[in-house]
């Protein structure tokens, strides 16, 4: 086994995880992160997405509104602007946002913000994925 590492997770509200991981696979703006232990320091701007990590052998998953991760000293930190943990997520409320951001985007009103809209889509579908086992 390569080792692990510790993993921790912030977001505006507290901390969210910290625990020893195998790996972590977080999506940045230019592309996919896969992080083993004793890995390289390097600082990325993450998008909105899952972040998935392995321990104990076991994959679980994290939706993330985008923010940082950084990797130094066989760790790695993420500060997301929101960070859900699977187990967490109500599925229910999540498909109900995604139908509200699908409805904006097909509608297309003057008054709607298609920025904002598309966000609230790509957050609603991260949170859907993270859940899915």
């Amino acid at each position: 086994m390569a080792g692990t590492f510790n993993f921790i997770v912030v977001e505006p509200n507290g901390q969210i995880l910290d625990k020893d991981v195998e790996f972590v696979l977080a999506r940045s703006e230019e592309g996919d992160l896969g992080i083993l232990a004793h890995h390289s320091a390097l600082i990325a701007s993450l998008v909105i997405g899952v972040v998935e990590y392995t321990a104990n052998g076991k994959k679980d998953k994290i939706a993330v509104s985008g923010g940082f991760m950084e990797v130094a000293g066989n760790k790695v930190t993420i500060l997301a602007n929101s960070a859900e943990i699977a187990e967490n997520i109500d599925v229910t409320r999540a498909q109900a946002a995604k139908e509200r951001a699908e409805k904006r985007l097909r509608e297309r009103q003057p008054d709607i913000d298609l920025i904002r809209a598309e966000a609230a889509l790509k957050r609603a579908m991260a949170r859907i994925k993270a859940s899915e086992k």
